[in-house]
């Protein structure tokens, strides 16, 4: 992999591989006994202010942000390498701001408003999040509910949306919101830029998920907005929605890799230590297919992460390729967890262990950012047109 970047690109992956092993996984154990009692699986203000600290000085803030806004502008390929060595480790961290909703805003936020949300998110001064799925509108955005309704100079917007990550934290949410329901997701709908408090805005629930992450149920009340709050062109929200969720799903493929490579080597040194009956596990046929089975099938999900961030950056249409790297490889990292859970035994399933937090964060990888199927659905389709 390495000999795909520059010597600088080089060096800021190791320096990540160093941040993430000198200061992430020393937090693990306190972590996974928060998320073991019940807890949510985050850091507590104590833990991250110093690492925020530490990430400023080492530069590693802002990595793919535009430089006009002080960031780094660092290419696809070496963002995802960069998620694989975080999602090495259960401890939740990123490197601020959360590419996705930055990208979003790159392609289609205003002067005013780069200036009033983008370039603060960049560095790390705003938090955001992003309201898409309803009760009955998750895989199929385009049955949206939620309406926005121009009434004089304003949009008002009522509606609910659920499942929505990290709303207690974000100073403004971009909300996808239904504005023309004859025109559905070809022409009919739009994004909305909503800052925290705003009237009408309610979080009506927190709901606990498995990994002990949270999500939230939103509702808007008769919600008012100006036209300066419309990201991009009323209408045309479905596009800018897509390249967001396409940059989300291109990072799950390097996260699997790095989970993926943490339980290999997990599994590698314990089954090299422990006997049975006389014989070390390494030396058992099953575990040596396991072993060879999860080297192979990461080496391939880590190529095909590397060809699509390599398609991206060159302007490249991914969004095939990112449906495929979501199913491949939560796949392959739900079966490489599994067996690495199996070859310790009774020990695989306790919760000291690092394996219970992210079979979960993969088990509901399987559903955000569209569940498995309908990518299946999506990459059928698509291939049959092209060979029609």
């Amino acid at each position: 992999m390495t000999s795909q970047f520059a010597e600088d690109e080089r060096m800021i992956i190791d320096l990540v591989g160093k941040f993430v092993e000198n200061e992430l996984m020393p937090l693990e154990k306190a972590v996974m006994e928060r998320e073991a009692a019940g807890g949510p699986l985050a850091l507590t203000e104590a833990e991250e202010a110093p690492l925020l600290a530490q990430c400023k000085e080492l530069g590693l803030w802002a990595l793919d942000a535009p430089e006009e806004v002080g960031g780094m502008a660092l290419p696809s390929r070496v963002m995802l390498a960069i998620q694989e060595k975080l999602k090495s480790t259960i401890t939740p961290f990123i490197f601020p701001p959360d590419s996705p909703n930055l990208h979003m805003l790159m392609a289609v936020a205003t002067p005013e408003q780069k200036t009033k949300y983008m370039e603060p998110y960049a560095q790390g001064e705003m938090k955001s999040c992003i309201g898409i799925s309803e009760p009955g509108a998750g895989g199929d955005p385009a049955q949206m509910k939620t309406r926005a309704v121009r009434e004089g100079d304003e949009w008002v917007i009522n509606g609910r949306k659920i499942w929505v990550s990290n709303v207690p934290n974000a100073d403004f949410i971009i909300l996808m919101a239904m504005t023309d329901p004859d025109l559905g997701a070809r022409g009919g709908i739009t994004a909305f830029i909503v800052d925290k408090g705003t009237p009408g805005f309610i979080i009506e629930r927190e709901i606990p998920m498995l990994g002990g992450s949270r999500t939230y149920e939103l509702i808007m009340d008769d919600l008012r907005l100006k036209d300066s709050q419309v990201l991009g062109e009323v209408g045309q929200g479905f596009a800018p929605m897509q390249k967001r969720l396409t940059v989300r799903r291109l990072e799950m493929g390097a996260m699997c890799v790095g989970m993926a490579s943490r339980a290999l080597k997990m599994m590698c040194e314990h089954t090299q230590q422990r006997e049975t009956f006389g014989v070390k596990l390494s030396d058992r046929q099953a575990i040596q297919w396991w072993v060879a089975d999860a080297a192979t099938k990461i080496h391939a999900t880590r190529l095909m992460v590397m060809d699509a961030a390599e398609k991206q950056d060159r302007g490249e249409d991914v969004r095939t390729v990112a449906s495929m790297i979501k199913v491949f490889a939560t796949d392959m990292a739900t079966e490489v967890l599994d067996n690495a859970m199996q070859s310790f035994g009774a020990m695989g399933m306790a919760r000291e262990m690092p394996f219970a937090v992210m079979t979960q964060r993969l088990r509901l990888m399987r559903i955000y950012e569209g569940p498995t199927e309908v990518h299946r659905m999506v990459i059928a389709r698509r291939t049959l047109r092209e060979y029609a």
